[in-house]
């Protein structure tokens, strides 16, 4: 099996994994504070990214790479806290489809600018994989948007986008330190963001616990999974698949949560599979 192939399954993979892990994190936060899953779930992906370090000694990276892993947990924070705060104060159905398409859309210009232009078919894949995102995270709503919605959910997305760019940076030379590196920095940020607040942390012993662990493992493994996936291929095709991850989420809200999937959200799945077909070599 080619580099290509294995890239395309790390990054469904990849998808799958945060799919799962923002399910777990979002049925967390039904009952316990915000703040509370963020820190608990961080902390333990942090524990699983250095313990796998550590078991498959991997060497310690240069100060450079580091850097970049510490870059992309500040990007990944704000993208996370614009999301929350655009979700707090604006609309879900513009929110959710706009930060998801930007921080595709970022990565993928900077993938063919640093690596050209994708075959024909593969570049049609990527812009039928940007429509699917936007359909998946519960976009086409056809009430009117007002600029000043667009300024977190943009925030968000380039947030995100920027926490592709800068992992894909180090995953040449190492995977597990400066992800772990990245983790530090937001944790930082989060507990700097609690103090500021004046709110606590508190632990759920319960289980909601097995939860939010559930939540940080699974967002831990699509950090790794992403990484390997633009180590193996290209960057834009990476960041399509992997930003495909509002599927996994939809999907196990129907299951288990007997949520109904809106029509568009049906017709993004299939969008989806067609973009596959077209990006698979």
């Amino acid at each position: 099996m080619g580099s290509e192939a294995l890239a395309i399954i790390c990054g469904i993979a990849a998808a799958a994994s945060y799919g799962t892990g923002d399910f777990c994190g979002g049925f967390a936060t039904k009952r316990i504070r915000v703040y509370n899953v963020l820190v608990i779930s961080q902390l333990f992906g942090l524990a699983l990214l250095a313990g796998l370090a550590v078991v498959l000694e991997e060497p310690i990276p240069s100060g450079n790479n580091l850097v970049f892993g510490g870059l992309a947990g500040l990007s990944g924070t704000i993208g996370l806290a614009a999301l929350y705060i655009g979700l707090a104060r604006g609309r879900m159905g513009i929110v959710a489809p706009v930060s998801a398409v930007v921080g595709a859309v970022l990565p993928i210009i900077i993938g063919i600018l640093m690596e050209g232009v994708p075959t024909t078919g593969q570049l049609l894949g990527l812009l039928l994989g940007v429509c699917a995102i936007w359909c998946l995270a519960g976009g086409g709503g056809a009430a009117s948007v007002h600029p000043r919605e667009l300024g977190l959910p943009i925030l968000a997305g380039v947030g995100f986008g920027f926490f592709f760019i800068f992992i894909d940076q180090v995953s040449e030379t190492a995977i597990f330190w400066p992800l772990a590196t990245a983790r530090v920095v937001s944790i930082t940020m989060i507990l700097a963001l609690i103090v500021a607040r004046r709110q606590k942390v508190q632990v759920p012993w319960n289980r909601q616990m097995i939860i939010i662990v559930l939540a940080g493992t699974f967002d831990a493994a699509g950090n790794i999974l992403f990484a390997l996936a633009s180590r193996l291929g290209r960057l834009d095709i990476s960041t399509t698949l992997t930003s495909l991850y509002p599927a996994g989420t939809v999907f196990l809200a129907w299951l288990i949560l007997r949520e109904r999937l809106a029509p568009r959200q049906w017709f993004g799945v299939a969008v989806a599979l067609v973009a596959l077909v077209l990006i698979v070599p």
